[in-house]
């Protein structure tokens, strides 16, 4: 009976020991997975004044966050020459913000020879205060007799892919772990340590680019993309003279293509000319040449025919 007692002891004893070794185990796996799944400083910085939209339950913000990119679109009117100061006066607001906050992403501006200008901004701006910068952005607008056109918001639920990257990204660091324990200790013939080398590579590979598109897509999460279109209305049709402005400034374009064309023309036909006057002096030469020994064999023979008769 005590033999009994000991051997029982000794079995739960060994359990305990293996669910400790695999709780330590889990808990070593999920600590890498964190380091591996965790966005950098700068990108936590970034995102920290552009927290994620509010989430689906106030007692618990972290289930049920969707993880939404907004893109923002506004059009403005006003007149040519106030298009460039009121473009000038967005940006300055958006570098005013600081990097952290909103960035300019793109700027150009284009006028024409009428009334018609049209200019287009482009901003990175931190989700948290995308709504209430574009309210001040079309506030502005009014110093500059400018009336907001258009206006739109664009939302696209990255929620399921984010957590589909996430799960991939756990996957493949489990199984790098594998191989690499595999590697450590070098369990296993030559040819399956080889086969380990060559998938960790693949796997680093793939875990790389996983975090590559968590990045991307966090980002795109934290700052909304804001598009800015600034016109002067729409394009004139013009007075009767402009089309024969058109035409006469159009003649210069077309009399210098004419001459392109004819210099090309003469650069290939040149040569084929001379060619085609070449083989007609030489077939010329040829036939006199045939003619005259044609010629000369006629009188031998009639020199020899009147010999004959003599």
């Amino acid at each position: 009976m005590r033999k009994a007692w000991i051997v029982a002891g000794c079995a739960a004893m060994a359990l305990a020991a293996c669910s400790e070794a695999e709780m330590a185990e889990g808990v070593a796996a999920d600590a890498s997975l964190d380091m591996a799944v965790a966005p950098s400083e700068d990108m936590v910085a970034d995102a920290g004044a552009a927290a994620s939209p509010e989430p689906l339950d106030a007692d618990n913000p972290s289930v049920g966050a969707p993880q939404i990119a907004y893109r923002y679109s506004l059009g403005f009117r006003l007149p040519k020459e106030a298009i460039k100061p009121l473009q000038e006066r967005h940006a300055d607001m958006c570098e005013a913000k600081g990097p952290r906050v909103c960035r300019i992403i793109s700027m150009d501006q284009s006028e024409s020879d009428g009334d018609y200008a049209y200019g287009n901004l482009r901003l990175a701006v931190a989700a948290r205060e995308a709504r209430d910068f574009s309210k001040a952005l079309e506030a502005s607008s009014g110093e500059s007799d400018g009336e907001l056109t258009s206006s739109s918001i664009q939302g696209e639920d990255l929620s399921k892919q984010i957590v589909d990257t996430e799960a991939k990204l756990r996957a493949r660091t489990l199984l790098r772990d594998r191989l690499m324990e595999i590697l450590r200790t070098r369990q296993g013939t030559v040819a399956e340590l080889v086969e380990a080398e060559r998938g960790v590579a693949q796997v680093n590979q793939e875990i790389d680019q996983a975090q590559s598109w968590l990045t991307e897509m966090r980002g795109r999460v934290a700052f909304s993309q804001m598009e800015i279109s600034y016109n002067s209305g729409n394009r004139s049709s013009g007075s009767f003279t402009d089309p024969i402005r058109d035409a006469w400034n159009s003649l210069g374009g077309i009399l210098g293509y004419t001459i392109a064309f004819l210099m090309m023309a003469a650069t290939a036909l040149i040569p084929i000319g001379l060619l085609i006057w070449i083989a007609v002096r030489l077939a010329k030469w040829t036939r006199r040449d045939s003619d005259e020994s044609e010629a000369l064999a006629r009188e031998v023979i009639a020199d020899a025919a009147a010999e004959e008769t003599t």
